[in-house]
């Protein structure tokens, strides 16, 4: 899949989530197989660009290429001017944020609120698209709510206004998270338009991804929860669509080594403290579905610095892979 000059290979992208894809779960995944990580949401109020936590957002020092930045508002002129920053601070790609379905959100007219008004949609497109020269991609649901289903029209709008890509979550924004993603929806987008369309929602094995491919026609999928604790996801769906053979899960040993990558990354980028902080939602993650789940979410909240973290985690799984029971955590 190209996106401007850039081709998204493996076309399997990790879809932006506020609070979690930071730069070093984004640098993670794309370690191991995405084609593309889109950034959590950056505001377009310039009065918070100065802010320590939008300063970590828009760091993408030593991230490879291309760098794609999500942008979230409802105004034109504020959402081209943050184009332009983040352009300015290292960005690639700008995506704009219609999906998200956060009250906050929408209650400021941002996200999935944007689909409620169609002019307002044209003008955002045309003023972003008109204010950087790097591509421009765009995130929809398929409509504010099932009797209001307006992606065709979001979607031919985007094309006119010269979007790159279009990135399609299967649901209104009135469903959030629940029910099953309309995989029809996408299908009738990608017939209806020329730029490529990447599929969202419920793609949570490489099956169902080349299933949805399969049913929808799209150009690429995006992974999101699914990737929350496993995001050895990517190479096992690119493998699978690249092969038709399915990957081994990794081993204890190869999720402690990733774990702890990923930990000290957390510790430099955030700090130790609030590193500490971030980590634990990951560790939670990662212990999902695991007959150890239990044990192993009390290793994640005991620890009081990142040192002991880091050494609690690291006993844990030396002791899951040579079978020592885990009733309760390595000490």
């Amino acid at each position: 899949m190209l996106i401007g000059p850039y081709r998204i290979d493996p076309p399997v992208v990790l879809a932006p989530m506020a609070g979690v894809t930071d730069k070093p779960f984004r640098q993670l995944c794309k370690r191991l197989g995405a084609g593309l990580a889109v950034s959590e949401m950056t505001s377009a109020d310039a009065r918070l660009w100065g802010t320590a936590k939008s300063l970590r957002r828009m760091d993408h020092v030593g991230e490879p290429e291309p760098v794609s930045v999500q942008i979230a508002g409802h105004d034109p002129a504020l959402l081209a001017a943050a184009a332009r920053h983040n352009v300015e601070h290292g960005a690639d790609l700008i995506d704009i944020n219609m999906g998200c379905p956060a009250k906050k959100v929408c209650n400021v007219w941002a996200g999935s609120a944007l689909l409620q008004d169609e002019p307002r949609v044209a003008r955002i497109l045309d003023a972003v698209v008109r204010a950087v020269a790097v591509p421009v991609t765009l995130k929809i649901r398929t409509g504010w709510d099932r009797a209001h289903r307006n992606a065709l029209a979001i979607a031919r709008i985007a094309e006119d206004a010269g979007v790159a890509a279009l990135a399609v979550h299967g649901r209104t924004r009135a469903d959030r998270y629940e029910g099953e993603a309309e995989y029809a929806t996408i299908a009738a987008v990608k017939a209806a338009v020329r730029i490529p369309v990447i599929a969202n929602g419920d793609i949570d094995s490489p099956e169902k991804a080349r299933a949805v491919l399969a049913a929808t026609g799209a150009d690429a999928v995006m992974i999101g929860r699914a990737a929350q604790g496993r995001p050895w996801i990517f190479r096992q769906v690119a493998h699978f669509l690249a092969s038709g053979e399915r990957l081994p899960e990794p081993s204890p040993h190869e999720i402690r080594d990733i774990l702890l990558g990923h930990l000290e990354a957390l510790y430099a980028f955030h700090g130790e403290h609030q590193g500490l902080r971030i980590a634990r939602k990951h560790l939670g993650w990662y212990a999902r579905d695991r007959p150890e789940n239990a044990a192993f979410r009390i290793v994640a909240n005991a620890a009081a610095s990142g040192q002991e973290q880091w050494r609690l985690t690291r006993d844990y799984f030396d002791a899951l892979a040579a079978g020592v029971s885990l009733a309760r955590p390595a000490a």
